[in-house]
């Protein structure tokens, strides 16, 4: 048995070593071209020396879960799940096994170069760099360690920088990749994600999972960089004119340039926009215009073309093609040349929409939507759920999509310029995903938006990004029919309560009750009221015993299968250790309420009455709400249940004894608490 294992790995040693030779000029297969011509009948010793081989570019300058080697004869695809990255031969063929490489963590993306990889981890964070080898596939040449959750990432046109968004730990680092040693690190908003980097080099943008706004960093080849936000309004076009918090958005994995640089397409999901069954908003494609820093399209003033109602846009109108389920979730994104077309692939969804790149808007515009299993599929692999990642050959005839929760590549062929042709997909499986069942079947159940028994449109993770949180303050209504169920709403249109998006990875461990009012007994039983709140009606909503399986899987991947962000195991500094103190004392009674493994008592307590937030209603009925757990709190703003404050700092500062008794406290005091927090 091990022989022919080790025969079968010999085998694809071949390959794969040809392949590592294409990426550095060399070939183990018998002596090069070159040394084969030297040592021919007739030579002399006095013949020239071939010029050294030209170092081909790298496909791409921005990182992805799936990309291509500079010679096209492997695709990389990065699998966090499994903590490890997948080598795929290409010309894609369904029988050839792929090569699986084991990594120290959590990969995020990867980036390809003439004779190396690059590979972020999340924890620890780390920068690896990785040169391709025939008896392994890839071995670690150089680590670097930087901020934890290592995720983004991007390289200067010279390929000398690196830069690497940190995602929980909200930084961005250069790396130069001649010395491998980090040039600088700075801080900027509430996790980043997505990098695109000017061609010039002189200076970078960077998208984030929570917010609008972008952030610009400029002087990325010196140690001293400068920092700014820049103002990027979500879907203007298609904002209720009239309400003014409308321009937020989340879910901002992915942005890049245009061929030409003369637009940044930034995808994510706008809250605000209007169009078929809004509830939740609508997913996007901005532009900015980096001439100026200014916005391709202008925020609309007048009311919208078919009336104020909240459903604005017909699904009938086949100038606007806005059905959510073409992109939801957005999460990778590349630019089609040959079309002058956007691929952008939404987590959620089961297709890949094409967009015009021309477009002041191109989510309005889908030109195709190519469908990645039923229409057309071969190879009997596992049909394409979650799909994270993707890649396009050089001619761009092709596309590669790694199904996240399914554990498959998905290589889809697009049509001919004809008339009823229609696109192809052959799937490999890669990887093994969760040991679970139940717990695989949870984990495809939260990133898939097109069950109707779980909700209305947009998946768990749509406002749980990995378990974590939009940042987002929706509005919760009550019915305007008795004996039905409240709703959730993002626009600002229905007046209601407010309702913060809870962060779940790592805090759902207790048995329960949840909810914000702890209305609901167990965690699955607040997974069974999520699936009637999360929609914009009711007309999918059906009776517990048919929607409880799912709740109990969705329960089993919230608890086994999230991954909480990294905590930094280090001693308490002096004033962190004031701030405990202050934490646990009598006098404040901070751990009376907030105790236990998740710091929360999980009771709800009566609050007090607190000027209430413009757009929303006050709740007469019920003043009580449960003890929020502060796992991980310092990464989780806005604060209280209705988000009425940015930062901990204001938290306390005008807690007005409202949640234990800080009124009392020194600015010392509250700032030693503040800090202690942070660290939970």
């Amino acid at each position: 048995m091990r022989t022919s294992l080790l025969l079968a790995l010999a085998l694809l040693a071949a390959p794969l070593a040809a392949a590592g030779c294409s990426s550095c000029g060399k070939s183990s297969s018998g002596p090069a071209p070159e040394a084969a011509a030297s040592a021919a009948p007739g030579a002399t010793e006095s013949a020239a020396a071939p010029p050294p081989k030209a170092k081909m570019p790298a496909p791409s300058r921005q990182g992805n879960v799936v990309a291509r080697s500079p010679a096209e004869d492997l695709l990389y695809v990065a699998d966090e799940d499994g903590n490890a990255l997948h080598l795929v031969q290409l010309p894609f063929d369904k029988e050839k096994p792929a090569w699986t490489v084991a990594l120290p963590g959590r990969p995020a993306q990867v980036l390809p170069r003439d004779g190396e990889v690059l590979v972020t981890i999340r924890d620890p964070g780390l920068l690896l760099v990785m040169r391709p080898d025939g008896a392994n596939g890839l071995v670690e040449s150089a680590r670097i360690a930087l901020p934890a959750d290592a995720w983004g990432l991007a390289i200067t046109k010279d390929e000398k920088t690196a830069l690497v968004s940190s995602a929980w730990t909200h930084k961005v680092s250069a790396v130069d990749l001649e010395t491998k040693k980090v040039r600088f690190t700075v801080d900027v908003a509430r996790e980043p994600r997505g990098i695109a980097i000017l061609g010039d080099g002189s200076r970078a943008y960077v998208s984030h999972l929570m917010g609008a706004s972008l952030t610009r960093i400029d002087g990325i080849g010196t140690a001293n960089p400068t920092v700014k936000r820049v103002s990027l309004p979500a879907a203007p076009l298609r904002l209720p004119y009239d309400t003014p918090r409308a321009d937020d958005a989340s879910l901002g994995y992915a942005l890049t340039f245009s061929p030409d640089e003369r637009r940044l397409f930034v995808a994510r999901h706008a809250f605000g926009a209007m169009g078929v069954e809004p509830w939740y908003g609508m997913p996007t494609v901005d532009v900015l215009l980096p001439r100026d820093d200014s916005p391709l399209a202008p925020r609309r003033k007048q009311p919208a073309l078919y009336g104020a109602h909240i459903n604005a846009i017909p699904p009938e109108d086949p100038t606007l093609d806005l059905h959510p389920g073409d992109m939801v979730q957005p999460r990778a994104m590349v630019y089609r040349s040959t079309t002058r077309t956007l691929l952008v692939l939404g987590e959620g969804g089961v297709a890949l929409p094409e967009l015009d790149a021309t477009s002041i808007d191109p989510s309005a515009i889908v030109r195709k939507n190519h469908p990645l299993h039923d229409e057309g599929v071969s190879g009997g692999g596992p049909a394409c759920a979650a799909p994270s990642g993707l890649a396009l050959s050089s001619d761009e005839r092709k596309a590669y999509i790694f199904c996240r929760s399914t554990n498959a590549l998905a290589v889809l062929t697009f049509p001919e310029p004809k008339a009823g042709a229609k696109s192809s997909v052959v799937r490999i499986p890669l990887g093994k995903g969760p040991g679970d069942a139940l717990v695989a079947e949870g984990r495809r159940l939260f990133y898939d938006a097109q069950d109707t028994l779980v909700s209305g449109g947009l998946g768990c993770a749509g406002c749980h990004p990995e378990g974590r949180d939009d940042g987002f303050t929706w509005t919760e209504f009550a019915p305007v029919d008795e004996g039905t169920n409240a709703t959730f709403v993002s626009n600002g249109r229905v007046a209601g309560a407010a309702r913060q998006t809870p962060m779940l990875a790592g805090r759902v461990k207790a048995q329960g009750p949840y909810g914000w009012h702890g209305e609901s007994e167990t965690l699955v039983d607040r997974i069974l009221a999520g699936f009637a709140l999360h929609r914009w009606d009711e007309r999918h909503v059906v009776d517990k015993q048919t929607t409880r399986p799912r709740a109990l899987a969705i329960a089993a991947f919230l608890r086994e299968g999230l991954v909480p962000p990294p905590r930094e195991k280090a001693e308490l500094s002096e004033v962190e250790k004031r701030g405990k103190a202050v934490f646990e004392g009598a006098e404040t009674g901070c751990k009376s309420c907030h105790a236990g493994a998740e710091f929360t008592d999980r009771v709800p307590m009566p609050l007090p009455r607190m000027t209430l937030r413009a757009g929303y209603s006050d709740e007469k009925d019920n003043n009580k709400y449960k003890t929020p757990s502060l796992l991980f709190v310092g990464g989780t703003p806005p604060y209280f249940h209705d988000g009425s404050y940015a930062t901990l700092e204001e938290l306390i500062d005008n807690n007005d004894d409202r949640m234990g008794k800080t009124n009392q406290l020194s600015a010392e005091d509250k700032a030693a608490l503040v800090a202690y927090l942070r660290t939970l």
